[in-house]
């Protein structure tokens, strides 16, 4: 005779037994103790999660004859029958392998039929298989239930039934159990079943199981039929890791071993992409992630090392992947040319990967801001005499790209009697500094400044000619970084007045966006300032700069 398998042993017969659904026992034992309950349920949520137990205790609570504070007793006829799975009161059908008009119209025809119990409750698993047409038939019985039935859906994907059906019914949603719960529970059944196991295999056995009480247990069972011990199998975050530290020789490895493990190419693919699927929803809609809470803080975090735009090219790649692999006469190659190429994405010139890598650009150009401050530059020399040259103390602004190590320029040391703090500079000097301060500013920043042309300079007040008003707009936005590399370099409150160039179809009235000497953006309207078009063709060029190779169209020429 066949050993029962733990799963199966250690099903839940009460609702004090069901772990991690708290909110679930709550709902469903104060209806049966307030005489409140429902005729038509959906429990959904990932498998292994105890629906289907959770279905079968609330059909022993409606039937049961010696019910107490909303458990059923265990011991009466009624409790006896439905746990051996011989009740004429409970009828159980799996709709995936029963989703046709016939089998529900048999369904409905039992419904019809008297039965032992004060209840009859029908089990529909996997309800989201059903056809159309067997939808409707059930909606009708949903509709005018008789008054001795009950139905409880069961279902893995809730959103994949019907509107009309999920509105007729009460429905309570099943949650992963946290990796702490499931590890004490899993401990408690070695204990109680005298099995030998090892606390490293519990571990990595609460690991495989993932939240889910079903999947644990029969990860354990494997256990237990091993020795007591686990071997170590490749884990879905090798593949992350390998694409977020761009190592194609990882990833490599990572393959070869999944598939030494007995993985088969397409079944490792789609598992990647689930796990990918759980990182992007980490970013957009973190409530949606169903994983326990420790695993989701850690998909979390390999999420935002790899930044959105990284997660959604390697689902879309591996999706193509999956299309591909039916007619591919070796599976194994084409995953792993995908997944070296997901993690050499800065040899690739499509959209996508040039997303990437101008994210990764900015997050880095953030981290150094962030961990280690301004990155500071030599003071500059006049070359005629090899001392500071005045006004050219040292500046602190962001570097134009990252360098795995810094270049320092050798200076000569200044002259002994040049002060520690440079005097202010004149007018004159603050219009020729301004490329320089452009020229430090990050990216984004760098591109919008070089837009616009200096027109003037008068009593430490800076006016710059834009494009149009909705460049000043952009370019106040990020205004305060540039008055304050000003103040640096030319050692005083600097004050930035925006003005609107002269377009070519003439001349208008300019709308100035100005900014005060505390830093605060005021509004003025000034005269028409006419200059040339070198803020376009200066634009231009900085897009050319930032997308090396790419062929910069001007629709204005």
């Amino acid at each position: 005779m066949a050993t029962q398998s733990l799963y199966r042993r250690y099903r839940p017969r009460r609702f004090d037994e069901l772990k991690g659904q708290d909110h679930v026992v709550r709902a469903l034992r104060n209806a049966v103790i307030n005489n409140r309950e429902g005729q038509a349920y959906m429990f959904s949520g990932p498998r292994g999660t105890g629906k289907t137990s959770t279905a079968r205790i609330l059909a022993k609570v409606l039937n049961c004859e010696k019910l107490k504070e909303g458990e059923p007793c265990g011991k009466c006829g009624s409790c006896v029958s439905i746990d051996a799975g011989s009740s004429f009161d409970v009828l159980e059908l799996d709709a995936a392998s029963n989703n046709g008009v016939d089998n529900m119209r048999d369904l409905i025809e039992r419904a019809a039929l008297g039965n032992p119990g004060r209840h009859r409750v029908f089990i529909l698993d996997e309800v989201h298989m059903l056809s159309k047409p067997a939808e409707a038939v059930l909606l009708k019985t949903l509709e005018e239930p008789p008054d001795h039935v009950v139905f409880v859906l069961a279902t893995t994907d809730p959103q994949k039934v019907s509107e009309t059906i999920r509105s007729r019914t009460q429905h309570l949603q099943f949650r992963l159990l946290p990796l702490k719960e499931l590890k004490e529970h899993v401990r408690w059944i070695v204990a109680d079943a005298k099995l030998v196991v090892s606390e490293e295999a519990i571990e990595r056995v609460v690991q495989l199981g993932a939240g889910s009480v079903r999947d644990t247990l029969s990860a354990l069972e494997l256990v237990v039929a091993s020795g007591g011990d686990v071997e170590q199998q490749i884990s879905l975050d090798e593949f992350i890791e390998s694409f977020i530290d761009h190592d194609p020789g990882r990833v490599l490895a990572a393959v070869s071993s999944a598939v030494q493990f007995g993985a088969d190419p397409r079944a490792l693919t789609e598992d990647i992409v689930r796990h990918l699927r759980d990182a992007f929803l980490s970013l957009m809609a973190p409530d949606l992630v169903q994983l326990p809470k420790e695993r989701a803080e850690i998909v979390g975090d390999q999420a935002r090392r790899m930044g959105a735009t990284s997660v959604v090219r390697a689902i879309e790649v591996l999706g193509d992947v999956l299309i591909e692999i039916r007619h591919a006469p070796d599976a194994r190659l084409l995953v792993e040319v995908a997944l070296v190429k997901l993690t050499r994405q800065n040899l690739s010139t499509d959209v996508a990967a040039l997303m990437t890598r101008i994210e990764k650009l900015e997050s880095g150009l953030t981290a150094v801001r962030d961990s280690t401050g301004p990155i500071t530059r030599p003071p500059l020399v006049d070359p005629s005499t090899g001392r500071a040259k005045l006004g050219g103390r040292v500046s602190t602004v962001l570097p134009t790209r990252l360098e795995t190590k810094p270049v320092v320029e050798k200076t000569k040391a200044p002259a002994p009697n040049l002060e520690a703090k440079t005097a202010a500079i004149n007018d004159d000097e603050i219009k020729s500094r301004w490329p320089e301060v452009v020229a430090g500013q990050r990216p984004i920043v760098r591109a919008l400044y070089s837009a616009v042309s200096v027109v003037g300079c008068q009593d430490g007040v800076l006016t710059l000619a834009a494009p149009s008003e909705v460049h000043i707009a952009k370019s106040n936005e990020h205004l305060q970084i540039l008055l304050d590399s000003l103040k640096r370099v030319s050692g005083k409150q600097v004050s930035i007045v925006f003005v609107v160039a002269e377009s070519k179809r003439g001349r208008s009235v300019a709308r100035a966006a100005q900014v005060d000497d505390e830093g605060e953006p005021t509004e003025d309207i000034s005269e028409t300032v006419s200059t040339t078009n070198s803020a376009d063709s200066a634009q231009f060029d900085e897009l050319a700069k930032a997308f090396p190779g790419s062929q910069i169209i001007d629709d204005k020429k």
